[in-house]
């Protein structure tokens, strides 16, 4: 209780010192209560590591990455659906792909409002909490990625300096990318070289607990995936393929080995849940969400896991075990289908639909106490697995391959994963074995694993390489996903000068600069 306690006092003074106006990037000092230096990093790494994807507004609680971005991330790729059923008009933008300046914004606006805090402590005037300001080097990079990721060019050099500037130029994707790198290289040097005079890291730290070698395996395994995001790039761009050989010379191979998370101590209070949990799951009386009543799994991904033929012919003949905790089994008392996972195509209408829908399992909706999930064990091994496989780094890549499924099993809750392995290795798309593109089976059972714990990362891995190569929904007015999301009318407003003029086709037409598909 002590721990929560003191998180709580922390996001308190980071809130007293960082009251937000409608621009994000305006944040605003109150005289009256204290200002930030005398606010130490220990006291506001807490808030830093939370704020920029679980926060609260007076509008209520909201989540950039765990739930927004995984929302939108799973329905691009045909894992999630919505019950039409008993609802109108749900995820019609997303399978319209009416992407346009206010579709999903709050991704933008609420990561740069969180790291504000994370900035702070970067900047803090001492050299005694290198270890604080490693981690937030760290913290830092990992939501940067997903900007760039979802945005292209963005501000950066000049962003997150509150009022001392509100309309911060636009820098280059690559160049941030590239700069990341650094960022991390400097963060695991503090981490290396911090001596007795550096405050220790404790509980203050909501992932690690204050375990600084699992923050430097951590960047490792982020910088792992800079540098893969770019791979494909390295294949048409001699400048680029020397880059990564270097770096991928000097990385170190130390990656995560469990899942990494954020969890302040989230309980069954209001305004304390684990905030996917809160949106999808049920609120501290128990009552189930509009949401959770809503959102279920697509027939796709249904079909798919269950080892069924899809609606474009895919049959891998395997039964996945992870299908039941992925997505809530109908009731044995059911009138249909009773004790099956049933999902509905995207885009479908009424009288086309199975009379009774499944909804999100257990495994990835679970309790208010939750985890919200950075990078899952699961990740790491096919992060590695395709390292391997391209020859960037040592190591079995098989092995690697059938880890990551060992570790979505686990981290789902699944069962023994050596029976669907075995089944599963003779299959394309699902096997190693029996796939002949390698990449596309990683990118397919990376697809499962990510499921309810990270779909955006689905979405960029489906951008960067094209797999897998899931049906769109069957209202869709564009003939591809997009490959990128509009800069939001708040950031046009605000910083007009500045940001690149786009129309609502450069959302499919202009690409991330990594993506040469």
């Amino acid at each position: 209780m002590k721990k929560i306690n003191n998180i709580i006092i922390g996001l308190l003074l980071v809130a007293g010192i960082t009251s937000c106006s409608d621009d994000y990037l305006d944040i605003n000092t109150s005289p009256t209560n204290p200002s930030s230096e005398n606010i130490t990093p220990d006291l506001e790494l807490a808030a830093a590591l939370t704020l920029p994807n679980d926060n609260a507004d007076i509008n209520g609680r909201y989540s950039a990455l765990s739930a927004n971005a995984n929302e939108l991330g799973a329905v691009m790729m045909n894992n999630w659906a919505g019950d039409i059923n008993n609802f109108a008009g749900g995820y019609s933008s997303e399978y319209r792909l009416d992407i346009t300046t206010s579709f999903h914004a709050t991704i933008w606006e609420h990561i740069y409002e969180g790291l504000a805090t994370t900035q702070a402590i970067i900047d803090y005037d001492s050299e005694n909490y290198d270890n604080h300001k490693a981690i937030a080097r760290i913290n830092k990079a990992f939501y940067f990625q997903y900007l760039v990721d979802l945005y292209g060019d963005i501000p950066y050099s000049e962003a997150l300096q509150r009022q001392n500037n509100i309309t911060p130029k636009y820098d280059n994707a690559k160049d941030i990318y590239r700069d990341l790198i650094v960022q991390l290289d400097m963060a695991i040097d503090e981490i290396n070289s911090a001596n007795n005079e550096d405050a220790s890291v404790g509980s203050e730290d909501i992932v690690f607990q204050g375990d600084l070698s699992k923050w430097v395996q951590f960047a490792n395994t982020l910088k792992l995936r800079i540098l893969l995001r770019q791979s494909n790039l390295a294949q048409q761009d001699g400048e680029t393929a020397s880059y990564l050989t270097e770096q991928f010379a000097s990385l170190d191979k130390n990656f995560l080995s469990e899942d990494a998370f954020v969890n302040p101590g989230y309980t069954n209070d209001a305004g304390k849940q684990n905030p996917f949990f809160e949106i999808f799951g049920e609120d501290s009386q128990g009552t189930p969400t509009q949401n959770k009543e809503f959102v279920g799994p697509s027939a796709y991904s249904a079909e798919f896991l269950k080892g069924n033929t899809t609606q474009d012919g895919v049959n891998t003949n395997v039964y996945d075990p992870r299908v039941i905790r992925l997505y809530e089994p109908l009731p044995a008392d059911s009138p249909d289908n009773p004790g099956e996972v049933i999902g509905v195509v995207q885009g479908a209408t009424d009288p086309v639909s199975p009379d009774y829908l499944s909804n999100l399992g257990e495994g990835i909706v679970n309790n208010s106490s939750q985890n919200l999930y950075l990078i899952t064990e699961a990740e790491s091994d096919f992060l590695q697995s395709e390292a391997a496989f391209r020859g960037y780094i040592s190591g079995d890549a098989k092995t690697l391959f059938q880890n990551g499924i060992r570790a979505s099993f686990n981290l789902l809750g699944a069962g023994d994963a050596e029976n669907y392995i075995s089944s599963s290795n003779s299959k394309n798309l699902i096997g190693w074995d029996g796939s002949a593109n390698k990449i596309e089976a990683i990118m397919t059972q990376k697809w499962i694993a990510l499921n309810g714990f990270n779909g955006i990362e689905s979405w960029i891995e489906y951008t960067r390489t094209g797999f897998p190569n899931v049906p769109l929904p069957l209202i869709a007015q564009h003939p591809a996903r997009p490959t990128r999301l509009l800069y939001p009318t708040s950031e046009r407003s605000s910083n007009t000068a500045n940001v690149p003029q786009q129309a609502q086709s450069d959302a499919f037409d202009t690409h991330i600069f990594w993506d040469v598909n």
